[in-house]
């Protein structure tokens, strides 16, 4: 017959509760023990030195050369806190292009200059053949006023020493001198019109003549006049570039008509180009607009970076940009406004075949990054953004002494693409020299060499040097 189970449970609980009341009368003796044994441990815990985080480490020439590292000193000065706003290149509306017009109805009959060829004003860009009724009554009332007039002169030539003696009325030669100034006014009127269609003087002069015009040429319009717009910040200069003779040229552009094509009057023939203006437009979010607009009031100079510009084969760009004006229109697209900067571009030519040719360093398309300025810091130490590196809400620079080089952490204000701002608060000296690049693989390498136990064998002094141990 087995033990009943709540005998069971018994044995054990009476045991756990003999040792309870044995360790209870004897604590006395084995309570100092322990407490010694805690007071040991907790002396050993606090006799070990904390783990301190790496600042120094060392490299060789060859390592630095190997990073490409930089070292500059530090310099308190003032920073432009800047907004950084796409862009690009576009032509100056009523500047940049220009284009030639048929003066009359016509067929196209001799094309002188094609995309790509250098035009100066008065050379021969299409010759056309009339096919306009109008300029060919034009030019036969010119010439039958001109002969009208000359019968007029030769009867009043006739009749004026008749005059003289009382032979004829005096009305007669009132009506004579009232003819030939009616027929003045018409070769006049008929004279300006052929001027607008197309015809040189010395043409209407033969036309006058009995000389019938069948073609015209129609040749490069005079430059745009030298004007200073009253709105412009800064001066702009609008004439034409010159070719080698100095003389003032176009670039053909491109063609809208062919050999044997009949044109109207007023269609366009070919358009002169000329980069000389641009404007550099920029693509802004309306939040952005009252610090444009405070830019532009204020005349704050703009930074401009120029995608794929060959800046070594060109000389250099002495130029300030300012906003000269803001659109008051958002495109329904993009949701952008845009504003304008003028740009005064530069050329060279080359010859070829006879032809010159002109090759701009700007074009319009390309596409530039504007940065513009908002807000100024000063008091503030400026460094390139490859100068700084973080870990957290840490950030840190590495100060140069020879080999060795010491991790300062610093405080960030302000950092775009290409700049970081740090606070003049005493954690670096000015005159210091600074790794001015590579400050993440400074911070791989500080790490690693922590990490393997070496020891750069160096000291911090109070005042920030960096001194081997001695």
């Amino acid at each position: 017959m087995g033990v009943p189970k709540s005998l069971r449970l018994l044995g054990p609980l009476a045991l756990a509760t003999a040792l309870g009341a044995v360790a209870s009368f004897t604590r006395q003796a084995w309570l100092p023990l322990v407490n010694a044994t805690a007071s040991q441990t907790t002396a050993v815990d606090e006799s070990q030195p904390p783990v301190e985080e790496p600042k120094v480490l060392k490299l060789s020439a060859q390592a630095r050369k190997n990073l490409g590292l930089v070292a500059k000193p530090a310099m308190v000065q003032a920073y432009w806190k800047k907004v950084q706003i796409p862009g690009a290149i576009v032509d100056r509306p009523g500047l940049s292009d220009r284009g030639v017009t048929s003066p009359t109805v016509g067929v196209v009959t001799q094309i002188y200059a094609f995309p790509g060829d250098t035009v100066k004003p008065g050379d021969r860009l299409f010759t056309l053949r009339l096919f306009s009724e109008y300029l060919q009554n034009t030019q036969k009332e010119l010439f039958s006023a001109s002969q009208e007039t000359e019968i007029f002169q030769e009867e009043l030539k006739r009749l004026r020493p008749l005059d003289d003696s009382g032979g004829i009325a005096k009305s007669k030669i009132i009506e004579l001198q009232n003819q030939i100034r009616r027929q003045t006014a018409i070769i006049q009127a008929h004279r300006q019109d052929l001027l607008t269609r197309g015809l040189h003087p010395d043409e209407i002069a033969r036309v006058a003549d009995g000389h019938f015009v069948s073609t015209i040429d129609v040749i490069a319009p005079p430059p745009v006049a030298a004007r200073q717009a009253a709105t412009d910040i800064q001066p702009v200069s609008f004439s034409f570039d010159q070719d080698e003779s100095g003389e003032l040229a176009y670039e053909v552009q491109d063609l809208a008509a062919e050999l044997g094509q009949q044109v109207q009057a007023g269609q366009l023939l070919s358009t002169l180009a000329n980069h000389r203006s641009l404007y550099l437009e920029g693509h802004a979010f309306k939040p952005e607009a009252p610090a444009l607009e405070k830019a532009a009031q204020n005349g704050w100079d703009v930074v401009v970076e120029f995608a794929e510009d060959d800046q070594e084969h060109w000389p250099d760009l002495k130029q300030a940009f300012h906003i000269r004006h803001l659109a008051n229109t958002i495109d329904i697209n993009s949701r952008t406004f845009d504003f304008y900067i003028p740009l005064t571009n530069q050329s060279r030519d080359y010859q070829q075949d006879g032809q010159t040719f002109i090759v701009w360093r700007f074009r319009p398309g390309q596409r530039v990054r504007l940065h513009v300025p908002v807000e100024e810091l000063k008091d503030v130490i400026v460094l390139p953004s490859e100068a700084v590196v973080r870990e957290g809400p840490e950030a840190y620079v590495f100060r140069q002494n020879g080999d060795l080089f010491n991790r300062i952490s610093v405080q960030v204000l302000h950092e775009d693409r290409l700049n970081i701002v740090l606070a003049n608060d005493g954690s670096i000296t000015p005159g210091l020299y600074l790794a001015q690049n590579a400050a993440a693989s400074l911070n791989r390498v500080l790490k690693a060499q922590a990490a393997s136990g070496m020891r750069a064998d160096v000291h911090v002094h109070a005042d920030g040097t960096v001194h081997a141990s001695h």
